[in-house]
């Protein structure tokens, strides 16, 4: 009876000792937080791998999960914009982390037009009032800064964890910038290959490792391509000799099909910015970014 009594007495103590509950949108933001949460708890992945983050619909599962949520990372509303509601639907009790508007982070003005001239427009480290290319964490610089303010988020929720989220900041910070000098070396004389991305998703990525993308199909929500935009690409494609032009799982590959078929394109490799094929996990924002270098080997070896 007595054994019974403390068991009960202890159930609110051991109640204040969960981990608190994680909500996050696309799989890079999922990977960085489960890095940081690592030893002690997992959070929720809210939009499934092979899906668009730019249109999606929650499962019940997934809004549960939101629902339930204590604190929510999630990129920014120029990516989903319909997640802001469902947050503030579901979870406005929860800490609302838009990672794109953290302090430091590297941003870059959303690119117009078809096709791209060289890096000659305006970045700045964190304006708000903006609206900012969002696929930011194709920049590995951008998720060291984002470690540092998850696992902060995290132990102020979390106080008696605090110290492993912040050891697991560090840790994968360093497997970040060993992984920098990886893709660095591996980059070296690519610079010259010329490609067209599916949709313009990658500048953060270009712009770190020395890549330029002649021009996308689609702009950066992936809406589908006006008359004018296509002829325009087939015309940079016949001028410069581009020779590969990249898909994306998420996408109907049909349509790069459909849309250099007069021209002398030949090669039509996958690029990848969320790891559809990847097991959600630690590793996989590495492995995305390992992705994309390979993707453009693959490019050059084609052309």
């Amino acid at each position: 009876m007595l054994r019974a009594v403390l068991s009960l007495c202890l159930l609110p103590a051991l109640a204040l000792a969960a981990p608190p509950k994680v909500a996050t949108d696309i799989t890079p933001v999922h990977s960085l937080v489960a890095s940081v949460m690592q030893g002690v708890g997992s959070p929720a992945l809210l939009i499934q791998s092979g899906a668009s983050p730019h249109g999606y619909t929650l499962r019940p599962s997934e809004a549960q999960a939101l629902q339930d949520a204590d604190v929510v990372f999630w990129m920014s509303e120029d990516l989903t914009p319909w997640l802001e509601g469902s947050i503030a639907s579901l979870a406005k009790d929860a800490i609302n982390v838009e990672l794109l508007e953290t302090e430091g982070t590297l941003l870059h003005d959303i690119r117009e037009g078809a096709t791209f001239e060289a890096h000659d427009h305006h970045d700045d480290d964190h304006g708000h009032d903006e609206h900012h290319d969002p696929h930011a964490w194709l920049d590995p610089e951008n998720a060291k800064v984002w470690l540092n303010h998850i696992a902060e988020e995290l132990a102020r929720l979390d106080s008696a964890n605090a110290e492993t989220y912040r050891r697991n900041a560090a840790t994968t910070r360093q497997q970040l910038t060993d992984l920098q000098a990886e893709l660095e070396q591996r980059v070296e004389g690519l610079a010259g290959v010329r490609f067209i991305v599916f949709h313009d998703a990658y500048q953060y990525f270009e712009r770190r490792f020395g890549l330029v993308a002649q021009g996308a199909i689609s702009i950066g929500d992936a809406s589908d391509p006006s008359p004018a935009r296509i002829k325009k690409l087939r015309d940079v494609t016949e001028s410069l000799d581009i020779r590969c032009v990249f898909t994306e799982p998420q996408y109907n590959p049909g349509l790069v099909k459909s849309v250099f078929a007069p021209t002398q394109i030949r090669a039509t490799p996958v690029m990848d910015p969320l790891g559809a094929r990847l097991q959600p996990g630690t590793s996989l924002y590495s492995e995305v970014l390992r992705g994309l270098v390979r993707s453009v080997e693959e490019c050059a070896d084609a052309t």
